[in-house]
């Protein structure tokens, strides 16, 4: 990299446009303007990607999986609740299965349910997780998205989305921790992911569990235990570039796409996108990966931070 900046830009800045891009790096340098002093050891909140599976799963016979997968993936989802050491005061999640043209929040303080999916039992369609929402988080969410650089929307109507509802329902039966849901950025650029996140780690400050739900692998054309080595092989890439010090896993993440059979894993990244914000509200703190398992014998990871 020369030493060529742009007016205005401090050499740190600069450093930073060089992975994010000038636009995130903006974005960055606002997020960082307004985060507050870092709490005190032990109160912070960490932040998780965790795998939601397929459809309602864990609730009614899906007619697919292994049971012993499907069993060792709802004890992980379960074992999410104990994650942070100190009971969070709302949760903020970020599910794959909500895109719109800007960051957009939940806002109505009885969210209702969003059956979105189709071809399972009846009983797939009665479901409930009553959490309560918190119109005052969303709108902290979209004050700092805006300090950052980014527009917003919120809408009222919008339901818990099986993302949210499917995983949150095996960690948090009892549905009594206030939830908001914020939607991916449509485009979906890894860049802009990683600059939300940033722009809402201080919300870990504030007792707000941050929630990333996707899949590290999410091909339904190939989905089966024939795309097992597909899946082996971008896992494996993704729990180096996951676990790797900040620059270098942000930098990785934001080029997700030249990772080994990438494209075969994730024709369409939606469901890898919720990792960037995490990994963004993650900043300096080291990732782990905190589960590993299959679904149709594919790999899939689950990651945590701080």
């Amino acid at each position: 990299m020369t030493d060529d900046t742009e007016p205005g830009l401090t050499r740190r800045q600069a450093i930073v446009a060089g992975v994010v891009g000038v636009a995130g790096a903006s974005a960055l340098a606002a997020a960082k303007d307004q985060e507050p002093t870092r709490a005190a050891a032990g109160s912070r909140l960490p932040v998780v990607y965790l795998p939601h599976g397929g459809g309602p799963w864990p609730f009614v016979d899906v007619g697919f999986g292994d049971q012993a997968e499907l069993d060792a993936l709802a004890a992980y989802l379960r074992s999410v609740r104990s994650v942070p050491k100190t009971a969070p005061k709302a949760l903020l999640v970020i599910s794959a299965h909500w895109e719109e043209v800007v960051p957009t929040v939940m806002t109505a303080r009885k969210p209702p349910m969003l059956y979105d999916y189709y071809g399972f039992p009846p009983e797939s369609y009665q479901l409930t997780w009553p959490a309560p929402g918190q119109p005052e988080l969303a709108a902290r969410v979209q004050s700092l998205l805006g300090a950052a650089g980014f527009k917003t929307a919120a809408d009222d109507a919008r339901g818990f989305d099986h993302g949210t509802f499917v995983p949150l329902k095996l960690a948090y039966p009892e549905a009594e921790v206030p939830t908001v849901q914020l939607s991916l950025k449509r485009g979906l650029d890894p860049l802009e992911h990683l600059a939300i996140g940033r722009a809402l780690a201080p919300l870990r400050d504030e007792g707000v569990f941050i929630v990333g739900s996707g899949m590290t692998y999410h091909n339904l054309r190939a989905f089966g235990p024939q795309a097992a080595p597909i899946s082996q092989a971008f896992d494996g890439w993704l729990q180096k570039a996951g676990t790797a010090p900040q620059a270098e896993r942000d930098g990785q993440l934001a080029h997700w796409a030249k990772a080994p059979a990438a494209r075969l894993a994730h024709p369409r990244e939606e469901h890898l996108l919720p990792l960037m914000v995490i990994a963004g509200a993650a900043g300096p703190d080291r990732g782990a990966v905190a589960w590993t398992g299959t679904l149709l014998d594919l790999r899939l990871s689950a990651y945590h931070f701080g």
